[in-house]
């Protein structure tokens, strides 16, 4: 499994999934533009002292995160695709996390077959990205006991 942030935006919500990352051995990607510095010092402070921990990889664009063919490009949506705990997750999936203020762009998920969701009740537009994550990514390790 990889966890893919495509344009993150906020600091902290980075710095937290890079946490999870390091809690779980996933290799982390960063697709540029990030909405801050890799030395931010709020994207520190949320992943603390794991930074080291972490498999990190920054990417200029997504043509050249998706060049390298690391697995199966599964995407995330706030309101289509399957349900994640319906969906049959493989060891080699890169599960896409969207920017948060706008999601993947429409041109990625017509692109890939693979979308997931998280299903929310309300008038909640989103989950917090880095919750988000984890519920997706951990999801996938149960499905390939990836623990």
């Amino acid at each position: 499994m990889r966890i893919v942030l495509y344009h993150p935006e906020i600091p902290p919500n980075t710095g937290n999934i890079a946490r999870l990352c390091a809690a779980t051995k996933t290799p982390l990607h960063l697709i540029e533009p990030l909405g801050f510095t890799i030395d931010d010092k709020h994207l520190k402070r949320a992943g603390l002292d794991y930074w080291p921990h972490v498999n990190v990889t920054v990417h200029s664009d997504w043509q050249d995160f998706a060049r390298h063919e690391y697995g199966r490009i599964v995407l995330t949506s706030a309101r289509t695709g399957t349900r994640y705990c319906d969906f049959s997750f493989r060891q080699d999936d890169c599960i896409v996390m969207g920017p948060e203020t706008t999601g993947l762009p429409a041109t990625m998920t017509d692109q890939y077959p693979d979308v997931i969701n998280l299903p929310i009740k309300g008038q909640v537009r989103s989950l917090n990205l880095s919750t988000a994550t984890g519920i997706m990514l951990y999801e996938g390790l149960r499905q390939t006991d990836g623990f």
